[in-house]
C-alpha cells in the first residue's frame, strides 16, 4: 500500500484564500502544528507566551485567507491535503531576526521555518516536494535567496518527527543549499541562491 501512495502524484499550491480548511486538515487538531499555527517565529517574547492556540490558529488563517502574500505552501496527493511549509519574507519573522539562528541580512531574504506531513504521508518525498514549492513561491514573489533552519540529524543518534519540523540538512543540500552558519552542532543555516 505505501509503495501504491508514493508513486502517486503530489501537487504543490501556495496558500492562499479559500485554502484554509486544507491548512486545517494538514495541522491536524493536536500536537506542535495544532498549537503553534506556524506563529513561532512571527511572535516574541511575551506575546508568544500569551498567545492561545485558538489565537495562533485565527492568526494564521488571517494569513492565508487576507495576505497578498502566500504565508507558505499546501502539497496534495490526489487532491487530499497531505503537507505544509512555512515560507515567507524573513523580515516578517521578528523572533528569527532576533535569533541566534538568524545569519544577518533580510532583504530579498525568505525563510522556510516549519514542514508538516500527515501521518500516513511521511517518508514518501512529501518535504522535497513542498521545499520545491517553497522555492517556486518565493521566486515568484521576487525573493533573492532562500534561508532556512536544518537539523544535522547526523550529528544526533535519535531525532523525532516532531525535532525535525524545520526539516532535515539533506533535504536542503538534496535540493542545492549550501550551509552559511552552525549555530550549533545540530543545526545549521543554509541558503539557496535564487
Amino acid at each position: 500500500m505505501s509503495g501504491a501512495k508514493s508513486e502517486q502524484t503530489v501537487r504543490v499550491e501556495p496558500a492562499v484564500a479559500g485554502l484554509w480548511p486544507d491548512v486545517v486538515t494538514v495541522m491536524g487538531t493536536r500536537g506542535d502544528p495544532a498549537s503553534c499555527w506556524c506563529q513561532f517565529f512571527r511572535l516574541r517574547g511575551q506575546a508568544w507566551h500569551d498567545a492561545t492556540k485558538a489565537e495562533n490558529k485565527a492568526a494564521l488563517c488571517e494569513q492565508v485567507e487576507s495576505s497578498p502574500t502566500p504565508p507558505g505552501v499546501l502539497a496534495y496527493r490526489d487532491d487530499e491535503p497531505v503537507g505544509w511549509c512555512a515560507v515567507g519574507p524573513k523580515r516578517d519573522q521578528p523572533r528569527l531576526l532576533a535569533s541566534r539562528l538568524s545569519a544577518g541580512e533580510v532583504a530579498g531574504i525568505w525563510s522556510v521555518t516549519c514542514f508538516v506531513v500527515k501521518v500516513g504521508h511521511r517518508r514518501q518525498g512529501i518535504a522535497g516536494a513542498l521545499l520545491t514549492g517553497a522555492i517556486a513561491l518565493a521566486r515568484a514573489q521576487k525573493a533573492t535567496t532562500v534561508e532556512a533552519y536544518a537539523v544535522d540529524a547526523s550529528v544526533r543518534t535519535s531525532v523525532s518527527a516532531a525535532e525535525l519540523f524545520h526539516g532535515p540538512l539533506t533535504l536542503f543540500t538534496e535540493a542545492g543549499f549550501t550551509e552559511v552558519a552552525r549555530p550549533s552542532p545540530t543545526r545549521a543555516v543554509v541558503r539557496l541562491d535564487l
